[in-house]
C-alpha cells in the first residue's frame, strides 16, 4: 500500500471539542495508508515536500483561506466539518478544488457509518422500491456545553448528508422548527429561548417528491447514557421498509415478502472516510464525498435558518 504523508494544520477546538487532536490525528496515525509527518499553524507555508495531504482544523474565519492555499500548493485536503460557515464560502472552496483537480474531502464522516452504507446499497438495488419518506434521528445526550453556533449547523448536516448519500435525492425545500434551548453547561432540564438552538426538526422536500424528517441536536444527559444516543434512518418505499441504526452493526430490511434481513456491517466512520480519501488520492480520481456535498449541506442549513425566522417553508437556493 502506498503511504501518503500528512500535515496537520491547526488545533482549533470549540470548548471541549478539538477534532484534530481527538479524531483526525489518531485516525491518520492508525491508518496503514497514511503517515503523519508534521504539525503546523495556519500561517506557516503549506508547500512542504513532506506532505501529500493536509488536514485542516483551523478557526472558521480562516477555513477558506487555508484550504484554498493548501490546494494551490498542490496538496489534497481533509477539512473539518463544517467546511465553512456559509454555502458561498463552501462554493469558493469547491471552485478552487475543481480547478486544481485535487481531492478536497469535507469530514462528513457519518455517511460512512456501515449501516448507512448498507442502507444505500439496499436502496440502490431496489430492495424497498422507490423511496418516498425517510425519518432520521441524530441525537447526542449531554456532552458538555451547547455548541456556540447551534446544533443546526453542528449535527443536522450529518443526517441530511447521509440521506442524500442513501437516496441521491437533493433537498428542494425546508420547514424547520426549533426545539428547546437549555441553559448553562452542562445541559439542564430548564429550557430557555436565549442562545443557539439545541434541537431542531427539519421537514424536507426532495426531488422526485420524496420527503424526510430530521430530528437533530443535543438533549439533556440521561442516567447511564451519554454521547451519540440515536443515529438511525427509517426508509419507507413503494415495496418495503428499511431501518438503518448506526448504533448497531446492521441495517434491517423488511421486504414485501415479509422476510427480514439484517446483514452485518461492522464498526467505524472516520477510518472508512480516510480509506475513501486514500483510495481517491492514489487512484487519481474524485472522492465519493467532496466540496459539492458541503455546499448542499450548508444550503439546507441556510434554508432552515430562514424557515425558523419566517415560520414558513423555504426553498433551498442554488
Amino acid at each position: 500500500m502506498r503511504v501518503l504523508d500528512v500535515l496537520l494544520v491547526g488545533e482549533y477546538g470549540l470548548g471541549h471539542q478539538n477534532h484534530q487532536r481527538d479524531m483526525y490525528a489518531p485516525a491518520f496515525e492508525a491508518h496503514p495508508g497514511f503517515r503523519v509527518t508534521g504539525r503546523t499553524e495556519a500561517d506557516d507555508p503549506l508547500d512542504r515536500p513532506d506532505a501529500d495531504v493536509v488536514s485542516v482544523c483551523v478557526p472558521y474565519e480562516r477555513r477558506v483561506e487555508v484550504v484554498t492555499r493548501a490546494l494551490r500548493a498542490g496538496k489534497h485536503v481533509l477539512v473539518d466539518k463544517p467546511m465553512a460557515l456559509t454555502a458561498a464560502e463552501c462554493a469558493r472552496i469547491a471552485e478552487v478544488a475543481a480547478g486544481t483537480g485535487l481531492v478536497c474531502l469535507p469530514a462528513h464522516h457519518q455517511r460512512f457509518q456501515p449501516a448507512v452504507r448498507v442502507a444505500r446499497e439496499a436502496i440502490a438495488a431496489g430492495k424497498v422500491g422507490l423511496p418516498w419518506n425517510v425519518q432520521a434521528d441524530f441525537l447526542v445526550a449531554g456532552g458538555g456545553a451547547v455548541w456556540p453556533l447551534g446544533e443546526l449547523l453542528n449535527f443536522a448536516p450529518y443526517a441530511t448528508d447521509a440521506i442524500h448519500a442513501m437516496t441521491a435525492l437533493p433537498v428542494t425545500a425546508v420547514y424547520a422548527t426549533g426545539g428547546a434551548r437549555f441553559q448553562n453547561s452542562p445541559l439542564q432540564n430548564s429550557p430557555s429561548q436565549d442562545g443557539p438552538e439545541d434541537l431542531v426538526t427539519l421537514c424536507l422536500t426532495h426531488e422526485r417528491g420524496m420527503t424526510s424528517t430530521v430530528v437533530a441536536g443535543r438533549t439533556p444527559a440521561m442516567p447511564g447514557a451519554g454521547g451519540l444516543s440515536l443515529h438511525r434512518y427509517r426508509v419507507a418505499g413503494s415495496h418495503g421498509t428499511l431501518l438503518a441504526d448506526a448504533n448497531r452493526p446492521a441495517a434491517r430490511v423488511l421486504t414485501t415478502a415479509g422476510t427480514p434481513r439484517a446483514p452485518w456491517a461492522g464498526p467505524s466512520t472516520v477510518d472508512r472516510m480516510l480509506t475513501e480519501l486514500h483510495t481517491a488520492v492514489v487512484a487519481g480520481q474524485p472522492a465519493e464525498l467532496g466540496p459539492a456535498d458541503a455546499v448542499a449541506a450548508l444550503r439546507v442549513v441556510e434554508a432552515a435558518r430562514r424557515s425558523l425566522a419566517s415560520g414558513q417553508v423555504e426553498e433551498v437556493l442554488s
